[in-house]
C-alpha cells in the first residue's frame, strides 16, 4: 500500500497512526505534481502484482460553495482532478473512487468534469454518475454532503450496488418499522468524557470579552444573534448567522471544515461550555475514534480533520464496493491513497 501526502503535519499524523499498524507502507511526502506515477508504477506495480484500488481526494478549495460569483474558474488546483487521472491511466486499479466537494458540479466548474469523465471512457472504465452523498444517511454525526465518483475498469465483474442503500434517515416512519435508525444527534460526540492524558484535547484560546459573549448565548443551540453581541460587519445585514453560535446536540451536527476548531467561522461553540469544540470534538464529528491522534498542533489538526472523509462512511463506501466486486477487503497491500488537501 502506498500513500501521497505533501502536507508535513498529516504526514506525521499518518506515521504515527497507520504505520505502525502496516509497517511495509510507503508514503510519499510530497506534491502530487512532483510525484511521477510511471514512478509508483513500477516501485509498486512492476510484477504481476496489480493495483485493487486508487482513492483521492484531489483539493477542491477552487470548486468551495463558498467561493462567490466566478471565484475559483481560473484556480490551477482544480485542474488537480485531471492530475489524479494520470494515476488511474498509468497504474489501472480496478476500482478508482474520488471524493469532492458539491461545488465541483456546477455549471462554471463543467469543463473539469467532462474532461475527467471523457479520460475516464477513454481508459476503459465506467464511470459512475457524480453522487452527492450525506454522511448523516451513514450514522456519522454531522451533515455533510460530498460528491463521490466511482470507476471501475470494464474488464471487473462489479455485481453490487452503487451508491450502497443509507442506514440512517430523518424519517420517523423509516425507522419505527425498523428499516433505517435515526440520524445520530451531535449528543454522541459529547457524551464521553475526553482523557486528560488526550493530546487533541485542546481548543482555542478566547479572550475574555469573548467568553463573556459565549456565556451568555444560550446553551444547545443558542446563536449569536441571541448573544446580543453585533459585530461591524453585521450592520446593515445578518451576516453569517451560525458563526459564533453553539452546536445543538440534538441534532447531527455541522459540517467539519478546516476551520472546524474556529468559532468565528461557523456554529462551533460547545453546546454547554463557553469556548469552541476541541480537536478531539471535532474528530469525533469525523467518527474517528479516540485513539486515533492528530499531530501539528491546534489548527493543523483542524484543516486535517475538516478534509477527511469521515471514518464510518469511508467504511460503508468501501465495503460496497469490495461485496460488488466479490473481494473480501479494499485498501489492504495493493491499493493507492491520495491524500491531498480536499477542502
Amino acid at each position: 500500500m502506498a500513500a501521497v501526502e505533501r502536507d508535513q503535519a498529516a504526514c506525521k499524523t499518518y506515521r504515527h497512526n497507520f504505520i505502525p499498524l502496516e509497517p511495509g507502507v510507503t508514503l510519499y511526502e510530497t506534491d502530487i505534481l512532483n510525484l511521477s506515477p510511471t514512478a509508483v508504477q513500477r516501485k509498486h506495480f512492476a510484477s504481476s502484482c496489480e493495483c485493487d484500488i486508487l482513492l483521492g481526494g484531489p483539493p477542491c478549495q477552487g470548486f468551495s460553495t463558498h467561493r462567490i460569483k466566478n471565484a475559483g474558474v481560473k484556480d490551477p488546483r482544480n485542474a488537480l482532478i485531471l492530475r489524479y487521472f494520470e494515476y488511474v491511466e498509468t497504474l489501472r486499479p480496478k476500482v478508482f473512487l474520488m471524493e469532492n466537494v458539491p461545488g465541483i458540479l456546477w455549471p462554471r466548474h463543467a469543463e473539469f468534469i467532462e474532461a475527467f469523465y471523457k479520460r475516464g471512457h477513454a481508459a476503459c472504465y465506467k464511470v459512475f454518475q457524480p453522487l452527492i452523498i450525506d454522511a448523516r444517511d451513514y450514522g456519522v454525526p454531522q451533515r455533510r454532503r460530498r460528491v463521490f465518483v466511482l470507476g471501475i475498469r470494464k474488464d471487473v465483474d462489479f455485481n453490487g450496488h452503487w451508491p450502497p442503500p443509507p442506514t440512517h434517515s430523518e424519517h420517523q416512519d423509516l425507522f419505527q418499522s425498523g428499516d433505517l435508525m435515526p440520524w445520530v444527534p451531535a449528543a454522541s460526540v459529547f457524551s464521553l468524557p475526553i482523557s486528560d492524558q488526550d493530546e487533541n484535547r485542546i481548543h482555542m484560546r478566547h479572550t475574555p470579552e469573548l467568553i463573556e459573549v459565549f456565556a451568555s448565548t444560550p446553551k444547545n443551540g443558542g446563536s449569536r444573534r441571541e448573544s446580543g453581541r453585533i459585530l461591524p460587519c453585521h450592520v446593515g445585514h445578518n451576516g453569517h448567522k451560525d458563526v459564533y453560535g453553539r452546536i445543538n446536540p440534538a441534532l447531527p451536527g455541522p459540517t467539519m471544515t478546516t476551520a472546524c476548531i474556529n468559532p468565528s467561522k461557523g456554529r462551533f461553540v460547545h453546546p454547554t461550555e463557553n469556548h469552541g469544540i476541541t480537536v478531539r470534538h471535532a474528530a469525533r464529528f469525523q467518527t474517528f475514534p479516540d485513539s486515533y491522534c492528530f499531530k501539528g498542533g491546534l489548527i493543523s489538526a483542524g484543516n486535517q480533520i475538516g478534509n477527511a472523509v469521515p471514518v464510518k462512511l469511508g467504511k460503508a463506501l468501501l465495503e460496497s464496493i469490495a461485496t460488488g466486486l466479490q473481494c473480501e477487503c479494499l485498501g489492504g497491500q495493493n491499493s493507492i491513497l491520495n491524500g491531498e488537501p480536499n477542502d
